[in-house]
C-alpha cells in the first residue's frame, strides 16, 4: 500500500476523530488495520521504505483474516490458519504484536498463548509486547487496564514475568518454547482462546527430519489440545525441505495435504514475493521494500528460492542440488514402471514409491514421466499399478525391488498384462544413489515435469524421513543407463610420454 493509497484510505475519516480517545477506540474496534495505523505507525516504517509508512497487500489480507477473531468459534478447530511468507515480510510484527494487541485491547480475545522454536525467542516476543504497553503513550491513554499489570491486594504484581503477563483488564499472554512443559496452561479458569505458533522450527543446521516429526507431535499432542475452540495461527518461513512449514506450503499450492493438516483442519496460505495480475503480469508483493527489478534480478538464486519463495529446492543437498534437475518432454523408445515397496504402511515407515521411466535410444538418456508415493500395501499396490498401466499403455515392464519376499510379489501383482520382474538389489542405498546422481550430473536424466515430492527427497537424501522415490527413480535410471564406469587411475611411475 503506497503513501497515496494510504491517504485515500484515511480520507474517509475525519482527522478530528483521532484526537478523541472514545472515537479512537470505536473506530478501531472492528478494524485492525486502522488500529495499526493509529497506535503502531512506528512499526510500519523502515529504512527500506525511507521512513515512510508502507504496507503490502498481504498485510491488508492479514488484517481481514484477523477480523474473524471478533467471533468466537462455535465448533472445534474452526479458526485454524497457517501463513507462510518471505523472510522480512513482517510476520512476527503483525501476528505476535499488532494483531494480538488489537484483539486484546478490544476484548476479542482474553488469553493468548504464544509459542516459538525456543523459549528465549518466545520471551523476546513477550518483551516486545510489554515494551509497547509500558512506552506507547497513546495505547496507555486509551487502554490503561491493558497496559497495567494486575496486582494482588498486597500491591505485588500478580503475574508480570518473562513468560507470563496478566493485565488489570484480565487479559493474559504466555510465552513458551514449543518443547516447554505446557500441559494445562490455564490462567485461573481461562484456557487460551488464541494460540500463535511463530517460527516454531529452527534453522536447518539445528534441525533434522526426526526432530521435525517430534516437534509436530508436540504441536498436535500438547499445544493444539490446550483448547480445541481456540483460534490458531501458525506463521513462519520454510527452514528445511519436508519441514512442517514446507508441508503447509505444499498443501497451499494444491498438492495433497499431509494427514496431520487435514486432521487438525489447518487452512494454509502461501504468500509469494510476486503477485500475478489478471493479465498475467508480475508485480512485487511489496514494491516499496522490494522493487520488481530487484526481485527479477534475484529470483534465479538459491537464496531467493529458499528465503523468498519458501522453495526447498533452494537448499543444497548432500547428494542432489537444484541444478541437477532438467525438465522437458523426451520421446521414449522403451518405458517401464519401477516400484519401491514399503515394509509397512505405518506413519513412520516409507511409503511405496512408483516411478515411470522411459529411455530415449538416440540420445541414450532417461526421462522420468511419473514419480509419486503412497502408503500402499498388497491389494492397494496392484490397484495403483493397473491404473498406471492404463495411463501409460507404453509400459512393457514392471519391476519391484524385492530384497525380501520376491515370490510374494508375483502373487500380489498377479495377472498383469506386462512382464513382472523382482530382482534382488545389491549394494548400499547410498552407493545406489551416487550411481543415479552421476547420470543426473552428466545430464542423462530428464524430468518430464517438476516432481516436487521426488525432488525434495533427492535434495534431502539421506536425511529425509522418506527415500522411496529416490529408490524407485534410481532403479529406473540404473536399469536403462547402468552403473557409471569407474574412473580409471594411472600410476605416474608407469606412464610414459616418450
Amino acid at each position: 500500500m503506497t503513501t497515496g493509497t494510504l491517504d485515500t484510505y484515511l480520507a474517509g475519516y475525519d482527522p478530528a476523530w483521532f484526537g478523541v480517545p472514545e472515537c479512537r477506540r470505536e473506530l478501531t474496534r472492528h478494524n485492525p488495520l486502522l488500529f495499526a495505523l493509529t497506535y503502531f505507525p512506528h512499526h510500519l516504517r523502515g529504512d527500506e521504505t525511507r521512513g515512510q509508512i508502507s504496507l503490502s497487500p498481504v498485510h491488508w489480507d492479514w488484517c481481514e483474516q484477523a477480523q474473524a477473531w471478533m467471533q468466537a468459534p462455535v465448533i472445534p478447530k474452526e479458526q485454524r490458519h497457517a501463513y507462510i511468507a518471505p523472510r522480512a515480510m513482517g510476520k512476527s510484527t503483525w501476528w505476535q504484536l499488532i494483531l494480538p494487541l488489537w484483539a486484546a485491547a478490544h476484548g476479542h480475545v482474553r488469553y493468548i498463548a504464544g509459542f516459538a522454536s525456543a523459549a528465549s525467542q518466545a520471551r523476546q516476543r513477550l518483551r516486545d509486547i510489554k515494551m509497547e504497553l509500558e512506552s506507547n503513550q497513546l495505547l496507555q491513554a486509551d487502554y490503561p487496564e491493558l497496559c497495567r499489570p494486575a496486582r494482588r491486594a498486597s500491591g505485588v504484581s500478580d503475574a508480570d514475568r518473562q513468560d507470563l503477563y496478566i493485565a488489570q483488564s484480565g487479559f493474559a499472554f504466555t510465552a513458551q518454547g514449543v518443547d516447554s512443559s505446557i500441559l494445562g496452561a490455564k490462567v485461573g479458569s481461562q484456557r487460551p482462546d488464541l494460540i500463535v505458533l511463530d517460527d516454531v522450527e529452527p534453522g536447518e543446521s539445528n534441525y533434522s527430519p526426526y526432530q521435525m516429526a517430534k516437534r509436530l507431535r508436540t504441536i498436535q499432542d500438547d499445544i493444539l489440545p490446550l483448547n480445541v475452540y481456540a483460534r490458531v495461527v501458525l506463521v513462519g518461513t520454510t527452514t528445511m525441505p519436508g519441514s512442517i512449514t514446507h508441508q503447509l506450503v505444499q498443501a497451499a499450492n494444491g498438492l495433497k495435504p499431509e494427514d496431520w493438516i487435514l486432521e487438525e483442519q489447518i487452512c494454509p496460505h502461501h504468500h509469494r514475493p510476486f503477485r500475478i495480475g489478471d493479465d498475467g503480469t508480475e508485480a512485487s508483493v511489496w514494491p516499496e521494500k522490494w522493487p520488481l527489478p530487484f526481485l527479477l534480478e534475484e529470483r534465479h538464486t538459491r537464496s531467493f528460492r529458499k528465503n523468498m519463495e519458501n522453495d526447498p529446492l533452494g537448499y543444497d543437498g548432500d547428494y542432489w542440488a537444484a541444478d541437477d534437475f532438467q525438465y522437458g518432454p523426451l520421446p521414449a523408445n522403451r518405458t517401464a514402471l519401477f516400484i519401491d515397496p514399503a515394509v509397512t504402511t505405518r506413519t513412520t515407515s516409507d511409503e511405496t514409491g512408483y516411478a515411470v521411466v522411459g529411455w530415449n535410444k538416440p540420445s541414450k538418456t532417461c526421462v522420468v514421466r511419473y514419480a509419486d508415493s503412497y502408503r500402499h500395501s498388497g491389494r492397494q499396490i496392484r490397484t495403483h499399478v493397473l491404473k498406471l498401466l492404463e495411463r501409460f499403455p507404453e509400459i512393457r515392464l514392471v519391476q519391484v525391488e524385492a530384497n525380501q519376499g520376491g515370490d510374494t510379489w508375483h502373487d500380489v501383482l498377479h495377472d498383469l498384462p506386462v512382464k513382472l520382474t523382482t530382482p534382488h538389489v545389491d549394494g548400499k542405498k547410498e552407493v545406489r544413489a551416487i550411481d543415479a546422481l552421476h547420470h543426473y550430473q552428466k545430464h542423462k536424466v530428464w524430468h518430464e515435469q517438476q516432481f516436487q515430492k521426488a525432488e525434495q527427497q533427492m535434495v534431502t537424501f539421506p536425511r529425509a524421513l522418506h527415500d522411496d522415490l529416490v529408490d524407485a527413480v534410481g532403479a529406473g535410471v540404473r536399469y536403462f543407463l547402468g552403473r557409471p564406469e569407474p574412473v580409471k587411475k594411472y600410476r605416474s611411475e608407469t606412464t610414459s610420454y616418450v
